[in-house]
């Protein structure tokens, strides 16, 4: 009996390991990488720092965040936060600006990655 609880426990502790060595590896980019931005699990980006809409309309911009889904993005910036996190800044590959008001974003690499927000 002792042997199987042996085992069992030896079974259990290396398959968290390997579940904790998947979950450690980070995603690294660099500048000149493309990303797409996804569809956001709320209503609204909670990661990706667009502009807000009344920012947008006082500059004669659509304040329509749908448009943004789907719209391949360039890494022009990547910057390590002090938390550990990753800030990434980014401009559309087409040269055009976002809502027709800003030409860069940042977007906070590992939460937007959870959240599907963005794909790499």
């Amino acid at each position: 009996m002792k042997k199987y609880v042996l085992a069992g426990f030896i079974a259990l502790g290396s398959l968290s390991m390997n579940a904790q060595d998947a979950m450690s590896k980070s995603v690294t980019l660099k500048v000149g990488d493309v990303i797409e931005i996804g569809n956001p699990s709320t209503s609204k980006y909670k990661y990706i720092k667009f502009p807000r809409a009344n920012f947008i309309i006082k500059r004669n911009g659509v304040a329509d965040y749908k448009g943004a889904l789907g719209e391949e993005v360039v890494v022009t910036d990547v910057e390590t936060i002090n938390d550990g996190n990753t800030r990434v800044s980014v401009k559309r590959k087409d040269g055009k600006r976002f809502f027709n008001t800003v030409y860069n974003i940042s977007i906070s690499l590992e939460k937007a990655l959870a959240a599907n927000e963005i794909k790499i």
